[in-house]
């Protein structure tokens, strides 16, 4: 699968806003646009605000362009997360929080969640 880093930084708590901007400057010059780039840029934040919040107070991210649009890979050091922790259901509404993977989850054309003792590795991909 051929692919060309377009983008790849570490972030930390101080940098998600930064870094948010960065990739919506990117995907916008790949081609990404309208409600599916700010639902792309939306659910990389989500994806970036765990790392920071749960996932040992950083990460790690590389945005790539493939042959059909982009992949935004996310990557943190934390414990890993439950497997109810996927993504799949909605939290309940009196719930405080939860929420970020499922939405990242329906923003994005795909979604991946890998997680263990050596952290967390979210992959998203958006066509273009």
């Amino acid at each position: 699968m051929d692919e060309a880093v377009l983008l790849q930084f570490d972030f930390d708590r101080d940098a998600v806003t930064g870094a948010r901007h960065t990739v919506a400057t990117c995907a916008s010059t790949q081609g990404l646009e309208g409600l599916r780039l700010e639902g792309f840029v939306l659910a990389v934040n989500e994806i970036m605000t765990n790392a920071v919040r749960h996932g040992g107070g950083s990460g790690r991210i590389r945005l790539s362009r493939t042959a059909t649009g982009l992949r935004c890979v996310i990557r943190d050091d934390g414990a890993g997360e439950p497997a109810r922790f996927n993504g799949h259901s909605l939290p309940p509404t009196e719930a405080t929080g939860g929420r970020g993977l499922w939405l990242a989850r329906h923003l994005c054309d795909s979604f991946d969640v890998e997680t263990g003792l050596d952290g967390t590795r979210v992959e998203l991909t958006m066509t273009i």
